[in-house]
C-alpha cells in the first residue's frame, strides 16, 4: 500500500427505508474522515465486496453466499426475529433491536469503522480479540435495548396520560385572563400569565417527549404545505417574548425574502424556532442579545452537516436550493467537544446544565428537520454560538419528500 493513500470503505445498507439511508449517510460523515462509499441495495443484488453489510430485513431474506462472509454483518432486527436462526452463527452478525436510534446506530457504526482499520493493519491476533469483545458486547447490547424499548413505551403512554391536565390548566388560566368571571388587579394578572406561560411550557416539553418516543415506532408522513418562515417566525417570538423580556434580551431579525415557494409543516417550523429561541434565551445573560438571520442558501447534501463543508461548497456555486436559519446570541461559547452532542437526547454538561433544556428541545428540532429533509448544525462565532438549519427548496410539483435513494455517496468525491 502506498504512502498516503487512504483506502475506501465499501458499506452496503439492504434496506427500503430511505430515511435509514440518510441516517446511515450523516452518521457516516460525522465519525469518520476515511473515504466511504455507501449504497443501497436489494438482498439478491448485494455485492459481495463490502466492507460492511447493514440488513434491515427479515433474517431469513439474507442470502446463503453470505453466511460465510469474512466482512462486518449488522442486523436490524425486531424482537419477533430473536433468536436468530442457528446458521446465522458462521456470519457473526452484530444485532440491534428496531427502532433503531441514532445513538445505539452511531456506536456500532463507530465500532465496525475501527474494526476495519486494525483489519487493514493486522489480520490475525487483533482481528480475534476485537471479535471476542464485539461478542460480549452484543450480547450485552441486546438487554439495554429490550430495557429501553419498554421503558420507551411506559414513557409515552405516562407522557399522553400527562398531556391532558396540562392543556385543561392551560385552558383555565386563559378563562382567567379573559375576565368573565371578574376583572383582576394587575399582580393576579401577572401571576397568571406566568403560570400560563409556565403552562404552556409543560405543554410543549410534554409533546416532545411523545413525539420523541413515539417517532421511533411510527412513521410519520410530513404534510408540506406553501409556508411563510416570516410567519412562523413571528408566532415563535410572541411564544417567547415573555423570557427574553424577564432577562432583558434584546432580539434582532434580519430575514431575506426567498424566491421560490417554501414547502413545510408551519405547526412544526413554529416548533423549531420556539425550542431554538427558548434555548437562546436561557443561555444569553441577563441584558444581552440574540440575533436572527434568514436568507436562500447553497447547501451540498453531499458533505455532513458541518458549516465549514457548506460554506466551502457554496463558493463556487450560486444557486439557492435550501433556505437557512442561523439564530446566535451573545452567551458563552458550547465546549467544542459537545457541539454535534447538543441535538441527542439527555445529552448534559457544564455541571449538569442542559443546552437542549432537559435533553428534548435541540433533539426534537432535530427530528423535525430531518423529518423535512433538512440539516441542522450548531457552530461557535465570534460573537457567541449559534444554532443553524436549512430546509430544500421543493418544486411546486413535488411537494413530497423524494422517494428514491441515491445509489452511491463518496467523501473523496464530495469535497
Amino acid at each position: 500500500m502506498s504512502a498516503g493513500f487512504e483506502p475506501t470503505m465499501n458499506v452496503t445498507l439492504i434496506s427500503r427505508d430511505k430515511d435509514l439511508y440518510r441516517l446511515c449517510r450523516d452518521i457516516l460523515a460525522d465519525v469518520t474522515k476515511q473515504n466511504w462509499n455507501l449504497s443501497v441495495s436489494e438482498p439478491e443484488e448485494a455485492p459481495l465486496n463490502a466492507d460492511l453489510y447493514l440488513w434491515d430485513l427479515q433474517p431469513s431474506t439474507i442470502p446463503a453466499g453470505f453466511l460465510s462472509s469474512s466482512a462486518t454483518h449488522l442486523c436490524l432486527v425486531g424482537r419477533k426475529d430473536l433468536p436468530l436462526p442457528a446458521q446465522f452463527g458462521s456470519l457473526n452478525p452484530s444485532i440491534l433491536l428496531k427502532p433503531v436510534t441514532r445513538a445505539t446506530l452511531t456506536a456500532f457504526l463507530t465500532l465496525a469503522i475501527a474494526a476495519h482499520q486494525h483489519r487493514l493493519s493486522d489480520r490475525t491476533s487483533l482481528r480475534a480479540d476485537l471479535d471476542e469483545m464485539l461478542q460480549c458486547l452484543i450480547q450485552t447490547n441486546l438487554k439495554l435495548q429490550e430495557y429501553d424499548q419498554d421503558r420507551t413505551a411506559f414513557l409515552a403512554r405516562a407522557v399522553h396520560d400527562f398531556r391532558a391536565p396540562l392543556t385543561a390548566l392551560s385552558g383555565y388560566c386563559g378563562l382567567l385572563l379573559s375576565e368573565p368571571l371578574g376583572p383582576l388587579t394587575k399582580d393576579q394578572r401577572e401571576v397568571i400569565q406566568r403560570m400560563l406561560n409556565s403552562t404552556q411550557r409543560l405543554s410543549r416539553m410534554a409533546a416532545a417527549m411523545f413525539q420523541l418516543s413515539v417517532g421511533r415506532q411510527v412513521k410519520r408522513s410530513v404534510d408540506l404545505q406553501p409556508g411563510d418562515i416570516q410567519s412562523c417566525l413571528d408566532q415563535a417570538m410572541h411564544e417567547i417574548s415573555p423570557f427574553a423580556e424577564d432577562k432583558s434580551i434584546s432580539i434582532t431579525v434580519d430575514t431575506s425574502p426567498c424566491m421560490r415557494q417554501l414547502f413545510f409543516e408551519p405547526g412544526q417550523m413554529e416548533q423549531v424556532l420556539i425550542n431554538i429561541l427558548h434555548n437562546a434565551c436561557k443561555f444569553t445573560a441577563r441584558a444581552g442579545s440574540i440575533e436572527i438571520i434568514g436568507k436562500p442558501f447553497f447547501w451540498d447534501r453531499r458533505t455532513n452537516s458541518s458549516a465549514v463543508a457548506i460554506e466551502r461548497r457554496s463558493r463556487t456555486v450560486r444557486e439557492p436550493n435550501s433556505y437557512r436559519v442561523d439564530i446566535s446570541n451573545s452567551g458563552a461559547p458550547i465546549p467544542g467537544e459537545h457541539l454535534g452532542r447538543i441535538f441527542e437526547e439527555y445529552t448534559s454538561y457544564t455541571g449538569g446544565r442542559d443546552r437542549s433544556g432537559g435533553g428534548l428541545g435541540l433533539a426534537i428540532c432535530r427530528m423535525i428537520i430531518s423529518e423535512h429533509e433538512g440539516t441542522i448544525w450548531a457552530e461557535n462565532t465570534s460573537a457567541g454560538p449559534m444554532i443553524s438549519f436549512a430546509i430544500p427548496l421543493r418544486a411546486e410539483t413535488s411537494r413530497a419528500p423524494q422517494k428514491s435513494l441515491s445509489s452511491s455517496l463518496t467523501l473523496a468525491e464530495a469535497g
